[in-house]
């Protein structure tokens, strides 16, 4: 009987001993991810002092700055969850290691002054939802492995790499990004064609590929059967050829082809009742105006300026709006061909229309369309930002995702 209390004594300090080596390595981050940390912090300049702390034993449980954890993954051990840069001053560039961050889904180093390539490793975080790398000095080309390696592809939803030094060709192989949301590229260096791939992404909400120069490409039909679009952004982008028919995109809310060298007429097909701006501006556009634009209740800005749209300009684009008290509806038609009124023009307060620069306008008095004729004056407005989108509308993407 001693002796075979002394084998269930035996057995509990065994267990208890389990306990504890189990409870220890519980309060410690996973050796391959602090590693990987270290090796990070190495290729980085961090002149405000952000990370001074991540000179401290381990990075989870002593908090490092930017660094959150979770112990929920049952294997004893912490993990790095989420990385968060955001705004920190940052210089130097990303390390190779990020890719051991398996179990991280947010990665974001926005605004900050980080150069040099994208390591193709990141495209190994098999975990990550959110690559938000925007706003910094990152150049080279996209590493094709980010659209090839499944892990990333799976998981991704936020891929913003916008206002930095991308160069090269948008890699077809991330049109195949089943679960992403948002693609952001804008202002950077690409160059190449605008891939036909991009809208095999199912879910997509937002492409945003402003200010980059696509070699006078046309914009691929195939972007007008993106149905999930909310807006799409492709101004000052050296692209022509004939405007797509967007006409398919259901809830499209905004739209922006200005400043480049379009050509055509502007499709006959009626766009989403739901938009919001729709910029053609400062292009080469030919024909009339299509009167389908009075049918939108929610429309804001309507801009057409500075191209050689002609026929009449229509008089009822107000009639079926439904704006709130504080919204106004531009309807921008300057310096263009237009040589005639449809019947006449008197639009409630909020309606501002600008005509400038059209044939029609010698004829102003006779019209009685004087004040829309008149020299432009301070609130003449710009074509809209990239970011340019009504809050109701930004409120109604955030509640789709």
């Amino acid at each position: 009987m001693s002796r075979l209390r002394f084998c269930q004594f035996g057995a509990i300090i065994a267990l208890l001993q389990c306990y504890f080596v189990m409870l220890s390595s519980a309060q410690m981050t996973h050796p391959t991810e602090a590693s990987a940390l270290q090796a990070v912090r190495r290729k980085l300049k961090d002149t405000w002092g952000n990370l001074d702390d991540w000179e401290k034993s381990d990075p989870c449980t002593s908090k490092w700055n930017g660094v959150h954890c979770t112990g929920e993954k049952n294997d004893g051990y912490l993990h790095v969850e989420e990385l968060r840069m955001l705004h920190r001053n940052l210089s130097g560039t990303l390390a190779p290691e990020l890719g051991l961050l398996s179990y991280a889904t947010i990665l974001n180093f926005m605004w900050n002054n980080i150069s040099g390539s994208i390591p193709k490793e990141i495209g190994k975080m098999t975990s990550l939802n959110l690559l938000l790398l925007s706003g910094n000095q990152i150049s080279g080309s996209l590493p094709d492995e980010l659209g090839n390696l499944p892990n990333i592809t799976n998981t991704i939803k936020h891929f913003h790499m916008n206002n930095n030094s991308i160069s090269g060709q948008i890699p077809p192989e991330l049109g195949v990004l089943p679960r992403l949301i948002h693609f952001l590229l804008d202002n950077n260096n690409l160059s190449g064609y605008l891939p036909p791939e991009l809208s095999k992404m199912p879910k997509l909400t937002v492409l945003q590929l402003d200010n980059n120069n696509f070699n006078g490409t046309e914009i691929p039909e195939s972007y007008g059967n993106i149905s999930t679009l909310f807006k799409l952004s492709l101004r000052n982008c050296n692209l022509k050829g004939p405007v797509p028919d967007l006409s398919g995109i259901r809830r499209l809310l905004y739209a922006d082809l200005s400043s480049n060298k379009l050509t055509g007429s502007i499709p006959t097909n009626k766009l989403s009742n739901y938009i919001t701006t729709f910029n053609l501006s400062n292009n080469m556009l030919t024909g009339p105006i299509p009167s389908y634009f009075s049918g939108f209740p929610f429309l804001q800005k309507l801009l057409l300026e500075n191209n050689n749209l002609s026929g009449d300009v229509p008089n009822n684009f107000w009639q079926n709006l439904n704006l709130g008290p504080a919204a106004k509806l531009t309807l921008d038609f300057q310096n263009n061909s237009l040589t005639n009124i449809s019947g006449t023009i008197s639009p409630p307060a909020n309606v501002s229309i600008k005509l400038q620069g059209n044939p029609v306008c010698q004829r102003a008095n006779e019209l009685n369309i004087v004040p829309f004729c008149g020299v432009p004056t301070g609130d003449t407005e710009a074509p809209g930002s990239s970011n340019d989108l009504p809050e109701g509308c930004k409120n109604s993407i955030l509640s789709l995702q």
